[in-house]
């Protein structure tokens, strides 16, 4: 019978480094996320914002490349929520403009 399986990095392994995204949304949507995410580390590169067709007007989408320092200690718990908010994304789809 095989051992349990350990999920998790395993202490040879690297810590995280960097970061590469595709974001999709709407222009509040991508800078609320660019916002959150570069508080999370240093922005190395950012793409020029696209915008979508067909269905999907009015959103655009973005590349982003972080590097990530990091961490020592315990870290945060997933139920804090100083310095974060959630986007409510019911009123920013009905505030948004076709382009």
């Amino acid at each position: 019978m095989p051992a349990p399986r350990r999920d998790g990095a395993l202490p040879r392994d690297p810590h995280l480094a960097s970061l590469e995204v595709w974001l999709t949304g709407t222009p509040a949507e991508l800078d609320a996320a660019v916002a959150a995410l570069t508080a999370a580390g240093r922005l190395a590169q950012r793409g020029t914002r696209r915008p979508l067709i067909g269905s999907d007007a009015g959103r655009h989408r973005l590349y982003l490349r972080l590097t990530i320092a990091a961490r020592t200690g315990r870290p945060a718990s997933t139920s804090d929520t100083a310095g974060g908010a959630l986007i409510d994304l019911g009123t920013a789809r009905a505030h948004r403009r076709p382009a």
